[in-house]
């Protein structure tokens, strides 16, 4: 499901703040969970990783960032994950642009959510630090932040409730919120979380090994 640089920006690293005031306000989490995993052979949602799978770690990690509600975006399989809310994309063979779509649309029944942080499922390794930093730089007044890694933009990201028509209008097939920010490179503020975890990705069953073996052999 995951793309190499999907949901990044230019490159180009925006001036922090693009409010003239701090930002207080619930930040909710969507979680992309919906594809069928065809490279993989199976749906990722429901591989595990450890002794949790990839949806529920995904979800925990929003969480634990401090994203409030946490909603996760399923289709291939129904997911169920305590604590979090499943939104059903019947679009998910589409791509990624459907699953942000249905996630989006959803929080925006939810007044009190005036940002979200996207995250992917096939990431494991990207931590909550990140999910909190990226909170924090909207509530010092960035619109759109970004997680970097050495500098290299790739996710999760943030979006405030002010750009989600923007995002809604591009996102489609399997390029989620990649056309928007591309479009609009001054409002994004890259953010370093390159300390904080690892945006690697499980596209295959190689990629799953070669994540998991560290753990197997500790």
């Amino acid at each position: 499901m995951a793309v190499p640089g999907e949901m990044t920006a230019s490159g180009k690293t925006a001036a922090p703040g693009k409010t003239t005031a701090p930002r207080k306000t619930p930040v909710a989490g969507i979680l992309l969970a919906a594809g069928g995993g065809s490279r993989l052979g199976r749906p990722k949602a429901l591989v595990r990783f450890g002794d949790q799978t990839l949806a529920e770690l995904g979800a925990a990690m929003l969480a634990d960032g401090g994203a409030v509600p946490v909603l996760i975006v399923t289709g291939a399989v129904p997911v169920t994950v305590p604590g979090t809310r499943s939104v059903d994309n019947p679009d998910w063979r589409t791509g990624m642009g459907s699953s942000l779509t249905a996630g989006l649309r959803a929080l925006e029944a939810e007044l009190d959510a005036s940002a979200a942080v996207v995250a992917l499922a096939d990431q494991p390794l990207v931590g909550a630090g990140s999910v909190r930093r990226l909170i924090a730089a909207y509530h010092g007044g960035a619109s759109v932040a970004v997680a970097a890694y050495d500098g290299k933009p790739r996710n999760p990201a943030l979006i405030a409730r002010e750009h989600w028509p923007a995002v809604l209008a591009t996102a489609t097939g399997d390029t989620g919120a990649r056309p928007f920010l591309r479009a609009h490179p001054d409002l994004v503020t890259l953010v370093e979380c390159g300390d904080t975890g690892s945006p690697d990705d499980i596209d295959t069953a190689a990629d799953l090994d070669r994540l998991t073996r560290p753990r197997r052999s500790s």
